[in-house]
C-alpha cells in the first residue's frame, strides 16, 4: 500500500504541474505608413520658338534651339524673331519624394511637311514640400528644319509624364 500512496502522490504532483497555468509572453510592435500624394502636372506655358526666316538661297537644314530659360539658338543664315518661351509646367506631389520625368520626341506639322521637336528637360524633380506650391520646371529642345519644309506654322503637342522613383 505504501507503493500505492507513493504513485498516487506522484500522479497528483504530475496533475498539479500540467494543471498549472503556461507563463504567457507579450510582445508590441510598431506601426507605420507612408502614404504618398499622387502626382499632380500642370502646364503653366507652352513652347514657342518664334519665327525662323531663312536668307535666300538657304538650303540643306538648320537646327534651331530653346533653352529650358527660353533663349533661342539661331543657325547662320537665319534669323529668329518673336517672343520665344520654353513650355512650363508645375509639378506637386508628397514632399521628399523624386518624380522621375519623361519628355519623349514629338513631332510639329504644318498639316502637309513636318519635322521632329527633340526636348531637353530635367530627368527628375525632387519635391521638397507637399502639395502646394509645388515645383516649377522648363522644358525647351530643338528642331531641324529642313529646306524641303514648306513655310507655315507648325504645331505639335509636348507630352510630359512624371512619376516617382
Amino acid at each position: 500500500m505504501f507503493y500505492h500512496r507513493k504513485l498516487f502522490a506522484a500522479a497528483i504532483g504530475v496533475a498539479t504541474l500540467a494543471a498549472a497555468p503556461a507563463s504567457a509572453a507579450t510582445v508590441t510592435a510598431s506601426a507605420s505608413v507612408n502614404v504618398v500624394k499622387p502626382v499632380q502636372l500642370t502646364k503653366l506655358g507652352d513652347l514657342n520658338f518664334g519665327t525662323v526666316t531663312f536668307a535666300g538661297g538657304s538650303s540643306g537644314s538648320a537646327t534651331v534651339t530653346i533653352s529650358q530659360l527660353g533663349a533661342v539658338t539661331c543657325p547662320a543664315g537665319a534669323t529668329c524673331t518673336g517672343t520665344p518661351a520654353a513650355a512650363r509646367f508645375n509639378i506637386q506631389g508628397t514632399n521628399k519624394m523624386t518624380a522621375l520625368l519623361t519628355v519623349p520626341s514629338t513631332t510639329l506639322s504644318n498639316g502637309t511637311d513636318s519635322m521632329t521637336f527633340t526636348p531637353v528637360a530635367p530627368a527628375s524633380v525632387y519635391l521638397p514640400n507637399s502639395g502646394a506650391p509645388g515645383i516649377d520646371f522648363a522644358v525647351g529642345g530643338s528642331i531641324s528644319i529642313g529646306a524641303a519644309n514648306a513655310g507655315g506654322t507648325y504645331s505639335g503637342s509636348i507630352s510630359v509624364t512624371a512619376e516617382y522613383q
